[in-house]
């Protein structure tokens, strides 16, 4: 924890591009990308092609991810040649349907995101000491004081946010200076993208993360909560 506190102190300020090469001369292979494939994970990719090209990368295929989404991450990983993973959870739909009855994300979301990314990730980051989010402090109340690296207890791993002091706005200027694919559905008023049955477009004015779980007191999928 000291070393953190440390770490904390030292990148504060730092460019993503410098925290991302830290940590792949830090952990090497024992360090991986889980990204969902939305806007700051975007930017991180595209920086990862000229520091670490071959790193793993982590995506959580929950079953119920848009079309859009789905066609965005087979374009990155053709395009880009990621060394990716496609988690996916333990049950199919159906078979979550038969133990847990239809619809499980609007009775109980909170189980539904346990059973098909809290889980699955869990054990797809076993093999890694460290993993690469991108959480900024600008998306949500929640996240406003995350730092660049933190123990994440969950999962027993440092979790490292390079992308947590940027703004929206400077990441889709890096997104258009770049030309880089990103989710058609940004173009329709969704600024963040989970699973389809959760996720709606957000109003002028409400927060980036308004559209997730509209209507209930969740805001996180329980990934990036308490650790």
């Amino acid at each position: 924890m000291e070393e953190l506190t440390r770490l904390n102190r030292e990148f504060e300020g730092a460019e993503p591009e410098t925290i991302l090469r830290w940590a792949v001369e830090r952990y090497g292979e024992r360090l991986a990308m889980v990204t969902s494939f939305q806007p700051s994970g975007l930017v991180m990719l595209h920086m990862l092609r000229g520091i670490a090209p071959t790193l793993a990368i982590l995506t959580l295929d929950t079953g119920l991810l848009f079309p859009q989404t789905e066609a965005l991450i087979d374009c990155w990983a053709g395009m880009y040649r990621l060394n990716l993973t496609r988690v996916t959870p333990v049950q199919t739909l159906t078979q979550q349907a038969d133990a847990h009855g239809a619809a499980l994300w609007e009775r109980d979301p909170d189980l539904c995101c346990q059973l098909r990314k809290t889980i699955p990730l869990g054990e797809a980051l076993r093999p890694f000491e460290a993993w690469i989010t991108g959480v900024r402090r600008d998306q949500s109340e929640s996240r406003r004081e995350s730092p660049l690296f933190r123990w994440d207890a969950k999962y027993n791993t440092v979790k490292i946010a390079p992308m947590a002091a940027w703004t929206e706005s400077r990441v889709w200027d890096y997104i258009r200076a770049h030309h880089l694919p990103y989710n058609a559905l940004h173009d329709q008023g969704y600024t963040s993208i989970g699973c389809q049955p959760c996720t709606r477009a957000v109003a002028p004015g409400e927060d980036i993360r308004a559209g997730r779980w509209s209507g209930l007191a969740k805001t996180e999928c329980g990934i990036h909560r308490n650790g």
